[in-house]
């Protein structure tokens, strides 16, 4: 197991080293350039030039990348052309908001989707499994910023029992020393902030957990169905098991394989960012403030977010791939 994490973590250099020649090459092939998109389309040659030079983006090609390889290296990716912070303060800012926010709606998905898919596979062709199809298929298929809207309207401003934007409300006074803001007001036993926290994110969590929702039902149903008629749970019905023991021991741990790879690679893809999700409800998370950066043409935020995403996207993946061996003994990561 160690020799196996050892050789996916040096794996992620070349991946790593190739995703920044790519990206590097893919930032500078957007139309127009930071000065323009800071000046404005009247900016002067001078005034041009001049924030060129101010961010080093008149020098060669090769000597931009060379030192941003130099400088990310040492988790220095520079400053933003918008805030004029540096990215890494950004990171720290934004990526604990994308973090709960995923975390939150890959709990609403899975805690919803595995046992809905167990039992829509359990009573295949009822009234229940139909039900669940269809429903994984509306929730496939309906937009997010729709639903997003939706929700707003009807929880937070017909019934009111949801606020409608933000991470806490702004009356409150509290700490944030992680910047995790339900963790904060347990860390500072301000329970208050904690909990105006939690009611904040439901509602974008039940958004953007939605289609991983959907998925994960299907791929669970799916999953169990091709379990259920092995010959070894059916040898152990009639050896007259208990039928929770059935169910956690041959029937789960079996269909759970497909399952835990659809639940990391939907994770990351959450991390990554959820662009319509935080813009309705106006959470300050990493989508959003990536969106802004294209728009900016802000090449130090692109170049650094992006490869932090990377890395915690690899990171997901092998945390997948080590516990296909706790899930099912039979595989053996080596």
């Amino acid at each position: 197991m160690l020799r196996f994490v050892v050789r996916r973590l040096l794996l992620l250099v070349p991946i790593l080293f190739g995703l920044s020649v790519l990206l590097f090459i893919w930032v500078r092939a957007l139309p127009g350039g930071p000065a323009v998109a800071l000046l404005g389309e009247r900016a002067t040659p001078e005034q041009i030039a001049r924030i060129e030079s101010l961010y080093g983006l008149d020098r060669p090609l090769y000597e931009q990348y060379f030192s941003f390889v130099r400088r990310a290296a040492q988790l220095d990716f520079g400053a933003s052309i918008r805030t004029n912070q540096p990215v890494i303060d950004e990171i720290q800012r934004r990526f604990p908001a994308t973090i709960e926010l995923s975390v939150a709606a890959m709990i609403f998905a899975v805690g919803i989707g595995i046992p809905l898919g167990y039992f829509a596979a359990r009573r295949y062709n009822t009234w229940l499994d139909n039900l669940s199809v269809s429903g994984s298929l509306l929730g496939i298929t309906i937009p997010v910023f729709f639903l997003a809207f939706l929700l707003k309207y009807v929880f937070a401003v017909k019934l009111g029992i949801l606020p409608t934007s933000g991470r806490q409300d702004v009356r409150l006074i509290v700490d944030h020393p992680t910047n995790f803001y339900v963790l904060d007001g347990l860390v500072t036993g301000n329970l208050n902030a904690a909990w105006d926290a939690v009611r904040h994110l439901i509602l974008p969590a039940v958004a953007l957990g939605t289609i991983p929702l959907a998925i994960i039902v299907r791929i669970t149903r799916a999953s169990v169905l091709d379990v259920v008629h092995e010959d070894y749970v059916r040898t152990a019905e009639a050896k007259g098991l208990v039928k929770g023991t059935i169910t956690r021991r041959h029937v789960l741990r079996n269909a759970m394989l497909p399952v835990a790879t659809i639940i990391g690679l939907q994770t990351g893809l959450l991390l990554s960012g959820a662009i319509l999700t935080e813009t309705v409800f106006a959470f300050p998370g990493v989508g959003s403030f990536v969106f802004g950066a294209i728009s900016f043409r802000d090449y130090a935020v692109l170049q650094g977010f992006i490869l932090f995403i990377a890395v915690i996207y690899v990171l997901v993946n092998l945390v997948v791939d080590i516990s296909y061996g706790f899930i099912d003994p039979r595989v053996r990561v080596r």
